[in-house]
């Protein structure tokens, strides 16, 4: 199942398989034979073509026909994506701990990183 849906949301975006390979740094061969049947991502690839199309990694693997994500299920994909990233979850597990005079500043600078562009 996770073949057709994958070829049919390609399809429907109107990409190429070189592209979509491009996009997701991937070779072309590997979006072939995830197409055909004849591999399957690992979990992180799942989980980026999840992300990359917007869709729940249960509507690519075929285990439901709701395609799209409510707003609520994109934020919660989008901080566990955040919140397992290994090279953050040190830095994610000593914020709660922070004075608050420093999250103020965190905060600030992050208004002043989104503001200009930089994010």
């Amino acid at each position: 199942m996770f073949a057709q849906n994958l070829a049919k949301l390609r399809k429907e975006r109107n990409l190429s398989q070189y592209t979509l390979a491009e996009l997701m740094n991937l070779s072309r061969g590997q979006i072939a034979n995830y197409e055909q049947g004849s591999r399957e991502p690992d979990f992180d690839t799942l989980e980026k073509f999840a992300d990359f199309f917007g869709v729940s990694t249960d509507y690519l693997l075929g285990r439901t026909e709701k395609q799209n994500l409510t707003i609520e299920e994109q934020d919660e994909a989008a901080f566990q994506a955040f919140a397992n990233n290994p090279t953050l979850q040190k830095w994610y597990k000593e914020l709660p701990e922070s004075k608050e005079e420093d999250l103020e500043k965190l905060r600030k600078m992050w208004e002043i990183l989104k503001n200009t562009g930089e994010l």
